[in-house]
């Protein structure tokens, strides 16, 4: 029953991130906000919910394994797998705030993570963790990027505000509170059923949050970013991949470590040098070629990339 739950858990997590990103997108549109502030803030906050509340469960169960792992490997997932499949089916155009605020916030905020779960570096005899202080850091960086987002959502010229159909408030309203006791119930049986679906694959917590958990969180941002893909909207599905990825390191990860400091060990820097090069090679591919875009042949290379660290990590 436990398994099932966990399984079902999935279908109603991504059920109700969906009702939460069609509710608060037409609140958006409302309000007049570009498809790219959309993207980068209520699509990527509502795609990252699933990784959000699995975090808060499971943070406060004191599981800081899954907590790590989930955002590590839904960063490098988003970053090598949603970003290189949307490449494949169509190059990503980069717009202006692309490239001169969110690449370059996703590189800080990836290294900041780098530097402040190494205390055992600045303070010898201390153990390496995500504690209460560095997750309020990661808040700050979170209320200052979203500042900074919104004070720019006139300054591009280019991304002028979503004509898109605009729901009725109280439909709106209604998706937003249905999507939120989805992901309530979703997410609650996840994190329960964990421990004994990583049992009955022979494979530790720390790698199920990597691999079935990252990977099942992260369906909503390739499903999104791949349909734009499909319709010609870059733009929209380069803001929700990296959207996503600063919003998992500021906003859950500093949640998460706000309620239950996050040990660091092994495998998870491992990880974590993983999504540094992830992020690293997002950087140099949209700042090298021709017109700041990911091409086709750059999208391959970061699926197969993708692939084999998930042979290395799982073979290990």
């Amino acid at each position: 029953m436990t398994i099932l739950l966990f399984l079902l858990g999935f279908v109603v997590l991504v059920i109700g991130a969906n009702a939460l990103v069609n509710g608060a997108s037409s609140l958006g549109k409302r309000f007049g906000l570009s498809d790219m502030v959309i993207g980068l803030t209520i699509v990527a906050l509502g795609t990252s919910l699933p990784e959000l509340i699995i975090n808060v469960f499971a943070s406060s169960y004191g599981n800081t394994d899954l907590a790590i792992s989930n955002i590590l490997g839904s960063n490098i997932f988003n970053i090598l797998m949603v970003l290189g499949l949307a490449a494949t089916i169509r190059p990503l155009a980069t717009q202006p705030s692309t490239v001169n605020r969110d690449i370059p916030t996703v590189l800080i905020a990836t290294l900041l993570l780098g530097i402040l779960v190494h205390d055992s570096v600045l303070f010898p005899g201390y153990t390496d963790k995500l504690g209460r202080i560095e997750g309020m850091v990661f808040l700050a960086g979170m209320a200052v990027y979203l500042w900074i987002s919104f004070r720019d959502s006139n300054k591009y010229p280019e991304e002028k505000p979503s004509t898109g159909r605009v729901k009725p408030l109280g439909i709106s309203l209604l998706l937003i509170a249905s999507g939120l006791a989805g992901l309530y119930f979703g997410g609650n049986w996840i994190v329960k059923g964990v421990g004994e679906v990583a049992d009955a694959l022979g494979i530790g917590e720390s790698e199920t949050g990597l691999t079935i958990v990252a990977t099942a969180t992260s369906l909503p941002e390739l499903v999104t970013s791949v349909i734009a893909a499909m319709r010609k909207k870059s733009d929209m599905a380069l803001g929700n991949a990296i959207g996503s990825c600063i919003f998992n390191i500021f906003l859950i990860l500093g949640i998460s470590s706000v309620i239950h400091p996050l040990p660091f060990g092994e495998d998870s820097l491992g990880d974590l040098l993983m999504t540094l090069f992830a992020s690293f090679l997002m950087f140099v591919f949209i700042f090298t070629g021709k017109g700041r875009v990911i091409s086709r042949l750059e999208g391959i290379i970061m699926l197969m990339i993708y692939v084999s660290f998930l042979w290395f990590r799982l073979s290990g």
